[in-house]
């Protein structure tokens, strides 16, 4: 028998991968991602990762940064169908043990369903301005 989570839904898999974000935990969020070469990782202000061995690397390098982060997870967008789940949050993010306002994320999660249960196979966050400073947002270009 494994010893990988059987995630029964994408919210339980969404879940435990909050959670392995505010614990630190490497080797729990690598079980969380689906086992296929063409997995994606794209942090906020990042490059796109591709694979198991980068998106590894990437998150070793976050949690040896010694930052512990706290989730609050807001403006939930969800669309699943067969075997393929898609989430767009909010992620209001707080530094523990700091007095700051909260970051705020837009995030992407694509969730596909493996013999193993629903994994990550995308994971993609970008900053996002707080609500009050798009009261006047001004000119912005087109970027597509």
């Amino acid at each position: 028998m494994s010893d990988i989570p059987d995630y029964t839904d994408p919210e339980q898999a969404e879940e435990a991968f909050y959670a392995a974000f505010e614990s630190a935990d490497l080797e729990a969020m690598m079980r969380l991602w689906a086992d296929d070469d063409t997995i994606i990782c794209v942090h906020p202000g990042g490059t796109r990762l591709v694979g198991r061995e980068a998106i590894r690397e990437s998150w070793r390098q976050i949690f040896d940064g010694r930052m512990r982060l706290r989730f609050r997870i807001t403006g939930h967008h969800c669309l699943t169908d067969e075997g393929v789940a898609v989430h767009s949050v909010q992620e209001e993010i707080e530094v523990t043990g700091q007095d700051r306002a909260a970051a705020v994320v837009a995030s992407t999660n694509v969730f596909v369903l493996t013999d193993a249960g629903w994994r990550i196979w995308m994971h993609h966050a970008s900053s996002s301005a707080k609500d009050d400073e798009m009261d006047d947002p001004g000119p912005r270009p087109t970027l597509h």
